[in-house]
């Protein structure tokens, strides 16, 4: 129930649409149970025109004795007993499709509108999220929720809920109507109304549950197609085609069970209505028959009665085909917003003030940084990080592999938060600014290039996009991007493919430098950039980075040790913690780690060309 008030909720700023188009709706399941009720006249004087055309009787109101005459509703001069039978029928089948058509278009307006709120706030709220999330959360996953369950909720809430709409009006009026003609003999269908509503219920829960099942086993899928498609290279550099499409089809084989669950769980509602419709029918004509041998009735009520019931049949049989559709709907809503109800890591605090323009320090005080591993396991990472950088200083971080160097350069903008202690930027505690004035001055460029599917220029302008021409050719000469990228076919105009993958590793890094020197951020985040380049490459990277660094406060993190020589100050991470510091030559002299570490890369080179026999074989 709060899933589904959640889900109505959204559907509020719609209601200008909604409201009339279920009232237009309304009017065609009145017309529609007007029609079955034109089976009286047609039967008692249209087929006997011995019996007159005057005052043609359509029902009796419940309850009163007051008669609802066919001559009401048609224009005075038709006389007939055809032509005001043949009248009523034409003008409200033409009244019946214009609101139709209407009616079912604002309803439609209305939930897809409430769907397009709603995929866009869960978009919102997946994307600001901290890096933690998505270290928890597959990519598939998500793409998963934002896509196919949102996809479920749409179906039942736009195209389901018109149809919903039309049918419950439908069964509510030819109910009136069935009352009307049957009297009594009405509420013999009332018998049946606790076994189908129970069968639905239960038949329901089961389905929302295969149907949650079924969407997680295709987030499975997707999770898989992320993961070779994206890298599709190493799959076929370790011949792994074959091994890949078993785990596929296994996959496939397990959503393919999870839906075969769901349909045998939603297809039997059809069948358990079209069962209790036929003994209701039939239990109707046994006890029919008797009034109508008794005059009770004319075959014309009767006939006109148990039209209308059988016209009850397919409402009823589609209310649990809607029924199952909402409690998919149901279903899916709960993982979309069990990610909208995610409480994040990383919190803007409500009374949160801007950072002014940086100016003197960032400074580490006793900070440290842990994340849950496993349930209430927790993994600590950084522990007692006491540094002070000055503005305008490049300062080196060194490291064996997991000694926590990225993360303590991502703590600056709040990637993750501190577990203990407090980072200052210029004395502010980052904990207390506002994330956009924070990393407005932060620049980042990591190892792993992010580039989007666009145009050069806007990959160097993301996030500026009105910036000049001019401005961002300045930023690629700077960046030494400009020579290649006027060798494209396109220019600043050429698309450059998922992730870049049109260009080399070089040209990918020097866009993404020369996207940060556009953003001309004082403070900048190299992480490991030049890694994983050939030398030329990096040597062409490397002067590129000259020019960004030039006039910035920046963190150099690199595992070759070659590019952190010219920075003022390096400190030493070892397990989680600063081991040692000082500049290049001074750290040399000591038989520490850096000294281990830069022995491991720089001396006796030839060392490796005689590979060991283990290898070998």
């Amino acid at each position: 129930m709060r899933q589904l008030m959640r889900l109505l909720r959204y559907i509020l700023p719609f209601l200008p649409q909604l409201l009339p188009g279920a009232v237009l709706l309304a009017a065609v399941g009145l017309l529609e149970a007007f029609r079955w009720v034109l089976l009286r006249p047609v039967l008692d004087r249209v087929l006997n025109p011995s019996t007159g055309s005057e005052n043609i009787q359509l029902f009796t109101i419940p309850g009163t004795d007051r008669v609802v005459y066919l001559q009401q509703f048609v224009p005075a001069h038709f006389h007939n007993a055809w032509t005001v039978v043949a009248f009523a029928l034409v003008a409200s089948s033409i009244l019946k499709g214009i609101f139709d058509y209407v009616g079912t278009y604002l309803v439609n307006h209305a939930g897809f509108g409430m769907i397009t709120d709603l995929r866009n706030d869960l978009y919102q709220s997946v994307l600001r999220r901290s890096a933690a999330f998505f270290q928890k959360h597959a990519t598939g996953t998500l793409v998963s929720t934002i896509v196919n369950d949102i996809e479920r909720v749409q179906f039942a809430m736009s195209s389901v809920m018109a149809e919903f709409l039309q049918q419950f009006f439908t069964f509510l009026f030819t109910s009136v109507a069935v009352i009307a003609l049957g009297g009594k003999l009405a509420w013999v269908l009332v018998l049946f109304l606790p076994v189908i509503i129970y069968s639905s219920k239960k038949i329901g829960r089961q389905v929302r549950h295969t149907t949650r099942r079924g969407q997680d086993k295709l987030a499975d899928i997707q999770n898989i197609l992320h993961e070779t498609i994206t890298g599709n290279r190493i799959v076929k550099a370790f011949s792994m085609e074959n091994w890949e499409i078993a785990r596929f089809r296994g996959a496939a084989q397990r959503l393919f069970r999870a839906n075969l669950r769901s349909v045998a769980a939603a297809s039997i509602s059809s069948p358990l209505m079209d069962i209790f419709g036929a003994i209701a029918i039939a239990l109707l004509l046994l006890l029919g028959r008797d009034q109508v041998s008794h005059g009770v009735m004319t075959l014309g009520v009767f006939g006109a009665f148990i039209a209308s019931v059988f016209s009850l049949y397919n409402p009823v049989r589609k209310f649990a085909l809607f029924n199952n559709n909402f409690q998919q709907a149901l279903g899916a809503s709960s993982e979309i917003f069990r990610f909208m109800d995610t409480e994040d890591d990383v919190d803007e605090k409500p009374n949160a003030r801007p950072l002014p323009r940086f100016a003197r320090e960032v400074c580490f005080e006793n900070v440290g940084f842990s994340y849950a591993a496993d349930g209430d396991h927790t993994r600590e990472i950084l522990h007692g990080i006491n540094l002070q950088v000055k503005a305008g200083e490049v300062l080196a971080v060194v490291g064996s592999s997991g000694a926590g160097k990225s993360t303590l350069v991502h703590l600056i903008p709040r990637f993750f938060d501190v577990t203990s202690g407090r980072l200052l930027i210029d004395g502010y505690d980052v904990r207390d600014l506002t994330l956009s004035s924070l990393r407005s001055q932060i620049g980042v460029v990591t190892q792993e290039t992010i580039l989007f599917n666009d145009t050069v220029r806007n990959n160097i302008a993301y996030g500026q996009p009105g910036v000049s021409q001019k401005t961002v050719e300045a930023a690629a000469r700077a960046a030494l991007a400009h020579d290649f990228i006027s060798d494209l076919p396109h220019g600043y105009e050429t698309i450059i493919g998922e992730r870049g993958v049109r260009l080399s590793g070089g040209e990918r890094q020097r866009l993404a430098i020369a996207r940060a020197i556009l953003k001309n951020a004082p403070i900048l985040i190299l992480d490991e950039a030049t890694s994983a380049l050939d030398s030329e490459s990096e040597a062409l990277v490397q002067s590129a980075l000259q020019n960004l660094m030039s006039g910035r406060t920046v963190f150099v993190i690199a595992h070759r040790l070659s590019t952190v020589r010219r920075a003022d100050r390096i400190i030493v991470l070892e397990n989680g913690a600063i081991a040692d510091e000082g500049s290049h030559e001074k750290l040399m002299q000591k038989l520490g780690t850096y000294r281990r570490l830069y022995d491991l890369q720089f001396v006796d080179l030839e060392l490796p060309r005689e590979v060991p026999e283990q290898i070998r074989t």
